[in-house]
């Protein structure tokens, strides 16, 4: 004999289910907010008790542990074929979209006292290696592949060890934004050892097609140079993308004082200059000294 009819239990059970959805969805919210709170008391907490010095004993030790961990991963990934390198090479990227939007967050909250500011607005060109490696894998094209590929190893290496031996913006007081930015350009440079690795499996790469890619990402970091400044006119809270407003001299050593003595738009064409010179020598040496079996194919 049934207790209840059918339609009757069915309705208990799904009110039932209801009610256990609900209290696990306010137990998992309770979860998330706790986590939340707790990397965000942890960022808040955790200071260096003096600010990290350029080659002093934090610069110094994150290069070390920079190095020694992408001598180890070139040791046990040379010899991967490329679809596993373009599979690490794509989750390299989302991990660096997913750090980057924890660092968007800690900086507005922490940096910025929950202000807007622009400063470290996601398009430097050490930003490129984000976007790169998170997208190369669904350009089934080789020709755009290589592009991207030769712009990891070239423009964005060059960028990258720049920014390593003078990190001046990356030598602040909370620990948790000098170890993102310290992991995230040592993170770069094992993209560009996965971009040789798989290069290094091809018919040689042009270094044309990643110059046009320079220029295009070059040319959005203006547009947001210009409009940003159009809409806020305060360079305290205003982007400069690729350190080439034309607003203003660029805080480039050796560059701003190019800017100043020469003017704005000199400085930004010799930066640019520069990095394009650098970064073609930089193909010119894994070509002859990595690449050297393929150099005498043409894509």
């Amino acid at each position: 004999m049934k207790l209840f009819p059918g339609p009757v239990f069915s309705c208990v059970r799904i009110r039932h289910i209801k009610n256990a959805f609900s209290k696990a969805f306010v137990m998992e919210t309770h979860i998330f907010t706790f986590c939340v709170s707790l990397i965000y008391n942890l960022g808040m907490g955790i200071l260096f008790q003096h600010t990290p010095q350029l080659f002093g004993k934090a610069h110094i030790l994150a290069l070390v542990m920079i190095i020694c961990l992408n001598v180890l991963f070139f040791m046990c990934c040379k010899k991967y074929e490329e679809p596993q390198l373009m599979k690490i090479l794509h989750i390299s990227g989302l991990v660096m979209l997913i750090a980057e939007v924890f660092k968007q967050w800690f900086c507005f909250v922490y940096v910025f006292d929950s202000k807007l500011n622009l400063w470290f607005f996601p398009w430097q060109l050490c930003s490129m290696a984000m976007y790169c490696s998170f997208f190369v894998l669904y350009f089934k094209n080789e020709r755009i592949q290589n592009a991207i590929l030769v712009f990891l190893a070239s423009f964005s290496l060059f960028s990258d060890l720049m920014a390593l031996l003078l990190p001046y913006d990356m030598l602040r007081d909370q620990i948790v934004l000098f170890v993102h930015s310290f992991a995230y350009h040592g993170l770069i440079i094992t993209q560009a050892i996965i971009s040789l690795l798989i290069l290094k499996k091809r018919k040689k790469a042009s270094f044309l097609p990643s110059l046009y890619l320079f220029l295009s990402m070059a040319l959005i970091a203006e547009l947001i140079n210009v409009i940003s400044h159009l809409i806020f006119n305060d360079i305290r809270i205003e982007p400069n993308m690729f350190y080439i407003t034309p607003y203003y001299p660029t805080t480039q050593p050796v560059f701003h004082d190019i800017a100043v003595r020469y003017g704005i738009l000199t400085g930004i064409v010799t930066y640019l200059g520069a990095i394009i010179l650098v970064s073609f020598l930089i193909y010119i040496i894994e070509d002859r000294f990595f690449l050297s079996r393929n150099s005498n194919q043409q894509a």
